[in-house]
């Protein structure tokens, strides 16, 4: 699998301004094959062929480009082939029902990064303290080509590293990224997998999460970063556009969405992380993350949670640690009743869950996660308990109220063995 650590650049004003020389000669160079690209007929090749009639003129293009000489080949080869990737994933959108356009001219606020592909570039991790190396560049403009660099953990067993992609973020600092290939692991076969081995996640809005076995992940408190925002943001809204002063003020402004990123993204990963190396296989809620954002209600905090987000983080993980990562169909999870499979209706403020069939009580997220575990074992294949795991015995009455409000109590309440119950039910009161 492909796997790409980042960290973080300490360069110096001169490296600086030279890796900003350097993106935007790329950013210039980007613009001008995509104009050249668009003037090619789409008969003349397929989009591969394309690509490389314009990235073959390159040669050619630095007689008259003298700017183009101060910047390593591959870097000015992988800028060309920049155009086929994002009509590529432009291609992936619109397979998804996305309305795209077509491929537009880069301002230089919106070319950030430039990549060395397979050779130009050494990192050099004995230079300096422990956590701290250098990341030597062939080509930067001038003799800034030793650029400080942290190294807060070890690269992964890997070959070699087959790029790197250099990246200013909106703040000013600059990151690099390296693209290394690594063993994919083995996951366990379906066979091996016990219920025990599995955990099912049901996503909330309170709550970020609640898994099977009972735990309840509480959401960030970003509270005080997002007053902050709304501060920083009203002045920025009162300076001069693209004065000295509207530059200062966005940078702050930025920096804060970057910390308030920082943050959800380090709570995602770590998560991550814990339910990939904990269990075999986790299951969670294939969520219309669009729709919902799309509903009139609470659209902020679903925004700001990101769910769809966190499912992609959690794939990787399933990739990098060998972990089963099965999305399942969320309909009907907080209604189905987790040991009957009888579906009860209740609003949103109703927090607990209480069968009206066979009388199981249990935290309304927790009977969600325990039906998506369910059906996330259906769907791997693993075999388990498929026998009624409540049975209800002697009298059953109701409460005489109406069909929407009747409450039935069962005189004895047996526990199965099911596997996706952790704790015994109790009678209806």
């Amino acid at each position: 699998m492909n796997y790409s650590p980042r960290f973080r650049l300490f360069p110096t004003t001169e490296q600086r301004e030279a890796m900003d020389w350097q993106r935007n000669t790329v950013r210039q160079l980007y613009n001008h094959a995509l104009n050249e690209f668009d003037q090619i007929p789409e008969d003349a090749g397929t989009l591969r062929q394309r690509v490389w009639m314009v990235r073959d003129t390159l040669p050619a293009l630095k007689g008259w480009w003298t700017d183009l000489k101060l910047v390593y080949s591959t870097v000015l080869q992988k800028a060309v082939e920049r155009i086929r990737d994002n009509i590529q994933n432009l291609g992936k959108l619109k397979a998804k029902g996305y309305d795209v356009g077509s491929l537009n001219w880069k301002k230089p606020r919106e070319y950030r990064s430039f990549t060395y592909r397979q050779s130009g570039f050494e990192l050099d991790k004995k230079s300096g303290p422990n956590g701290r190396g250098l990341l030597i560049l062939k080509k930067l403009k001038g003799e800034t080509r030793e650029i400080p660099i942290r190294i807060h953990r070890d690269l992964p067993d890997h070959e070699k590293v087959k790029e790197v992609t250099l990246k200013k973020e909106p703040t000013g600092a600059w990151y690099v990224s390296f693209c290394i290939e690594t063993e994919t692991p083995e996951k366990p076969a379906v066979e091996a997998i016990g219920s025990d081995d599995a955990v099912g996640l049901d996503l909330g809005v309170l709550n970020f999460a609640h898994d099977s076995d009972g735990r309840s992940i509480g959401r960030l408190d970003l509270s005080n970063d997002r007053e902050r925002l709304e501060r920083e943001q009203r002045s920025l809204s009162r300076k001069d556009y693209e004065s000295n002063n509207w530059e200062r003020q966005r940078r702050r402004v930025a920096e804060i969405h970057a910390r308030m990123s920082n943050k959800k993204r380090d709570f995602k990963h770590k998560l991550a992380h814990f339910y990939t190396t904990e269990y075999d296989a986790v299951f969670v809620e294939d969520l219309n993350v669009k729709g919902m954002l799309e509903s009139p209600q609470n659209a902020r905090n679903k925004a700001e949670v990101g769910w769809r987000d966190f499912i992609t983080i959690l794939e990787h993980h399933g990739e990098k640690n060998g972990c089963h990562v099965v999305q399942v169909n969320p309909r009907g999870t907080t209604t189905e009743c987790a040991s009957c499979g009888v579906s009860t209706g209740k609003p949103l403020w109703v927090r607990e869950h209480s069968c009206p069939s066979c009388g199981f009580e249990l935290d309304r997220d927790w009977n969600a996660a325990l039906n998506v575990l369910s059906r996330g074992l259906d769907k791997l294949g693993v075999v388990h308990s498929e026998d009624t795991p409540v049975e209800t015995a002697t009298a059953v009455s109701t409460d005489g109220g109406d069909s929407s409000s009747i409450v039935v109590d069962a005189s004895r309440v047996t526990e199965t063995g099911s596997p996706v119950l952790k704790e015994a039910a109790s009678a209806a009161e």
